[in-house]
């Protein structure tokens, strides 16, 4: 039973930061997906896929891996490269390609 601990990443549909500050507990699949011959729904006999702890602290979700014997990889977060820029720089004189219209 193999766990992944990691920070999970901005919402892409939204501009906002919400539930990227907490680190998450999942399990790897054991197995794979299959679909259901009836309706065709995909289905597993994994119940560990259903579980999803979240933690305040990258440090609580290890030493919870660890209390219960858990097998664990940690992903650290990637910080995303911040490019400060102001809305008066596209007019600027000194732009590095000309502002033509």
């Amino acid at each position: 039973m193999l766990a992944r601990i990691y920070r999970p990443a901005k919402n892409a549909m939204q501009s906002g930061k919400a539930k990227t500050k907490d680190w998450v507990l999942e399990f790897e699949p054991a197995s794979a997906r299959r679909p259901d011959p009836l309706m065709g729904w995909t289905q597993s006999s994994d119940m560990n896929g259903q579980v999803r702890l979240t933690f305040e602290t990258r440090d609580e979700a290890i030493a919870y891996a660890q209390r219960h014997e858990i097998s664990f990889q940690l992903f650290e977060p990637k910080v995303p490269k911040r490019i400060i820029k102001a809305y008066a720089d596209n007019f600027a004189a000194n732009r590095k390609q000309p502002w033509t219209h």
